[in-house]
């Protein structure tokens, strides 16, 4: 072999193990402590696992486990009441069809959500959410999901009008969550004291704005939460809230997410999450 090859082969030889040495001295990513001294548990549209979601006995059980706030989604109604529903139609969860936004309250009213709770068939009215907010009063903490209706914000001024009814508009009792940034702005005017969380949909989480807006609280879907992302929010103290689509590996990512410190969880299975956090 000649002098030439031979030193050529020497130096690929310590560039391969300069690479290696480099790789196994990089350290993996150490989560920051959170923000929240202990995380808070979200009881997402109620204790879902257990009864019908968005209703008013789904809401009890999950005040009766002691949770940190009932979740609450919003649609309002064509003569704009605002009920408590998830999804734009009334399909899914009840035995009625047609989209919130089409059908009158005394129609919403004709229809009930259907389930299933120990073995049995369990019907219940939709909620208004003044019925909610009648039923648990200031014992209990929401966190109220705002939306657009047809592109426009035209729910906020009539959710401030109903938690200024029942003497609601109070911080440490009421948080307000949106995928709309034009939501949470009207809301910012029309109730600033309340905290505002700007939600990010599953594959959307975008880190730059989520550090940009002047929001105190980010939420993401569980998957698009890293090390990385959650200590550069937890850095400029912003509290980190997560939700879960995937009910098949929601055990999964929570613990994933405990590993994170994240600070909150809009939880479907309370007693898990209250066991993962030793509650």
């Amino acid at each position: 072999m000649s002098k030439k090859r031979k030193i050529l082969l020497i130096l690929i030889l310590i560039v391969l193990l300069l690479g290696i040495f480099g790789f196994l001295g990089k350290s993996k990513p150490v989560a920051e402590p959170g923000i929240v001294a202990s995380p808070k548990i979200f009881a997402h549209r109620g204790a879902i696992d257990q009864f019908n979601e968005s209703t008013i006995t789904s809401y009890k059980i999950a005040s009766e486990q002691n949770v940190d706030a009932l979740e609450i989604d919003l649609r309002m109604t064509k003569d704009n009441v605002l009920i408590v529903m998830h999804d734009e139609t009334i399909d899914r969860t009840t035995n009625g069809t047609g989209r919130v936004s089409d059908l009158t309250i005394r129609e919403i009213k004709s229809s009930v959500t259907l389930g299933q709770y120990n073995g049995e068939i369990t019907m219940e009215e939709i909620p208004t959410l003044a019925e909610v907010l009648q039923t648990f009063g200031s014992k209990q903490k929401y966190y109220i999901e705002t939306r657009l209706v047809y592109g426009e914000t035209v729910m906020e001024e009539v959710l401030v009008r109903v938690l200024s009814e029942h003497h609601l508009l109070d911080k440490e009792i009421v948080a307000i969550q949106s995928f709309s940034e034009k939501s949470l702005e009207k809301m910012a005017v029309l109730a600033p004291d309340l905290r505002l969380t700007l939600l990010f949909k599953k594959g959307e989480f975008d880190l730059e704005k989520a550090l940009a807006v002047d929001f105190p609280v980010i939420g993401m879907e569980s998957t698009d939460a890293s090390v990385e992302a959650v200590n550069a929010l937890h850095s400029q103290g912003k509290e980190v809230h997560v939700f879960f689509n995937d009910l098949e590996t929601l055990e999964e990512q929570q613990e994933k997410m405990k590993e994170l410190n994240i600070d909150g969880y809009f939880t479907d299975n309370i007693t898990f999450t209250k066991r993962l956090l030793g509650e």
